[in-house]
């Protein structure tokens, strides 16, 4: 992470150097996702669009932006411009604000005729997004409205009909019933940044009247940013699991010095209050599925205590890993990573010590530490930073503390057995392997978003992408599940191939680290085969393309009976599998089909 465009950051900084810093954000040697954002603008969106490029390439996105004629927003979709056509977007932002709205009260309108202004108002939009959604199949981003600037009725404005910010209200709460109806579509609050940026600045008239711009240039950053974190969310690159600190992290005070009486924890001191809802802050994006950690330098007894305090909201059960030791906090967070299965670049360090930050920050680039540093401020930073968007939460999302933790049972069992082979039969596992249902669509599309590990090719898939490759005859796809004694690993593996005349050529296959070597990819090779011998296919193409996370599959294909047929320059490689020579490999799990 590029740390001059970290949250907090200095947005006259960004504009003023935004060119110097997108050099060197393109000269870093590393595999970009390249995407195609298409930006329909109701007001002038040049600047937005350049700064925005800063912060997804800071993310590893490489945007190649399409932007609509000034204000035609509308008439681009509904009539279906030949430029966004050919332009084929991956993604859509469509970027209004109160300036585009139609229809306002006044005073003199009847309830009925501002039930009709608003549902007039509303179709606008909904018409707009229906139309992008048939014919584009891709993540849509909307705008909600921020408020007027000014208020006719003053406090009154709010709760009477013939107010402006009513009215607004009232639209943006129909757009949050769209959003709730429609998984692909997402809301970008504009109405809560302008607020938190301070509203007679967001919508300083100057900036409309001089540049047509709906926000003051200066907010743009934060805008920006904001924009960033629902793009980076969509595509699986928001974080999953923090590593805290305890001493004056999670308590007030040295454990080891002042005791567990003496730490500030709870309501009856200032401070410990605080501490407490950090602790609750934490609680909560825990049971979103946020994996919590701990690295202190302590001893063992002393960190358990104080997660046993008796007014602390959180409890040792609560975190999927505690380490508490005088090692160094960069090489333990290294330990944590491996322990949970996740990359570095998945993880987010609260210290209140610069001194630790700024080690793990030089150490350890792909880890995420926010420059905390009073206890009152620690959820601002934290929450605005915006490490944690959530673009689609699902049940294996809320389960995944505990499917963490039975891996850790798992660990612990297998030292019982100086057989691997035993100790894979001694798991009793069932795995479910079928083709996509509708019921799963979210959480496979956002498996193909977030692993980089097992994947093959890295090729990432939208919900409504899932939905028609599960419509057409012309692909074998696959979702695998899998049970053990311990507990339930939710949907961890996914395969799509399209089946050309009598081949088949494989476009994803991945695995959720949480099953990696327990013969599940035997498994869902396995129920492949017995697809393409339904479909009278006689080879399967595979395709290997390298990145920085995925070498660990490098030779995959060759270890399930694949020969290498092509290799290029850059490491990508074709394999080829006869169907008749396949040979049973899953040995362990029984399947269910």
């Amino acid at each position: 992470m590029t740390t001059e465009l970290s949250y907090p950051f200095d947005s006259e900084y960004i504009i003023r150097k935004k060119r110097s810093i997108r050099k060197n954000l393109l000269s870093q040697n590393r595999k970009w996702i390249e995407k195609r954002i298409a930006i329909l603008g109701g007001s002038t969106t040049t600047d937005i669009k350049d700064i925005l490029e800063l912060f997804l390439l800071d993310a590893g996105i490489k945007p190649v932006f399409y932007e609509s004629e000034f204000g035609k927003y509308w008439e681009e979709v509904i009539f279906d411009n030949s430029r966004l056509c050919d332009f084929k977007p991956d993604l859509i932002f469509i970027h209004t604000s109160r300036h585009n709205l139609t229809f306002l009260p006044s005073i003199t309108n009847s309830e009925d005729e501002i039930t009709l202004m608003l549902e007039r108002q509303y179709k606008h939009f909904e018409q707009m997004w229906n139309h992008l959604s048939d014919k584009y199949h891709c993540p849509i981003i909307q705008n909600n409205m921020e408020k007027p600037y000014y208020r006719l009725l003053g406090n009154k404005d709010v709760s009477d009909i013939h107010g402006h910010t009513n009215f607004i209200n009232r639209l943006n709460a129909k757009f949050y019933e769209y959003a709730q109806a429609h998984e692909n579509f997402f809301i970008h609050d504009i109405d809560y940044l302008s607020s938190q940026y301070g509203l007679d600045e967001w919508q300083n008239p100057l900036y409309w009247y001089m540049y047509k711009y709906s926000l003051c240039v200066p907010a743009i950053p934060l805008f920006a940013y904001s924009l960033s974190s629902i793009i980076k969310a969509i595509y699986g690159l928001n974080k999953k699991a923090i590593v805290l600190d305890l001493d004056n992290t999670l308590w007030g005070g040295v454990i080891g010095d002042d005791g567990v009486e003496g730490i500030q924890l709870g309501p009856e001191l200032p401070m410990g209050q605080a501490y407490s809802d950090f602790q609750n802050y934490l609680l909560q994006l825990k049971k979103m599925g946020i994996v919590l950690n701990i690295c202190s330098k302590n001893d063992m007894e002393n960190a358990i205590a104080g997660l046993n305090h008796p007014d602390s909201s959180l409890s040792p059960e609560d975190f999927a890993c505690i380490i508490a030791n005088w090692e160094n906090k960069d090489e333990n967070i290294k330990h944590i990573a491996q322990r949970i299965n996740l990359g570095l670049d998945s993880l987010v360090f609260i210290d209140d010590n610069p001194a630790e930050r700024e080690i793990v920050r030089r150490n350890l680039p792909d880890v995420a530490v926010p420059q905390i540093q009073k206890i009152e401020d620690y959820i601002r930073i934290i929450d605005h930073s915006r490490f944690f968007e959530a673009a689609l939460i699902t049940q294996d999302d809320i389960n995944r503390n505990e499917m963490y933790k039975a891996n850790f049972e798992r660990e612990e069992f297998l030292r019982n057995f100086s057989s691997y082979d035993d100790y894979l039969k001694s798991l009793e596992m069932v795995a479910t392997i079928r083709g996509f249902e509708p019921i799963y669509f979210d959480r496979i599309a956002q498996l193909c978003n977030k692993t980089n590990q097992f994947n093959l090719t890295t090729k990432r898939y939208s919900v409504a992408e899932i939905k028609e490759i599960a419509e057409n005859d012309n692909y074998i796809h696959l979702y695998g599940t899998l049970q053990d004694k311990f507990g339930d690993n939710g949907l961890i593996g996914v395969i799509i191939g399209e089946k050309i005349k009598d081949e088949l050529h494989i476009q994803l296959w991945l695995m959720s680290c949480r099953v990696f070597r327990r013969n599940m990819e035997y498994a869902m090779f396995d129920r492949l085969i017995e697809e393409c011998l339904l479909r009278k296919i006689k080879y399967i193409h595979g395709y290997y393309y390298p990145t920085l996370k995925n070498r660990m599959v490098r030779d995959f294909y060759a270890s399930i009976g694949f020969q290498k047929i092509r290799e290029d320059d850059s490491g990508n490689t074709e394999w080829l599998f006869k169907v008749q020579e396949h040979t049973r490999l899953n040995e362990f799990i029984k399947v269910n089909r």
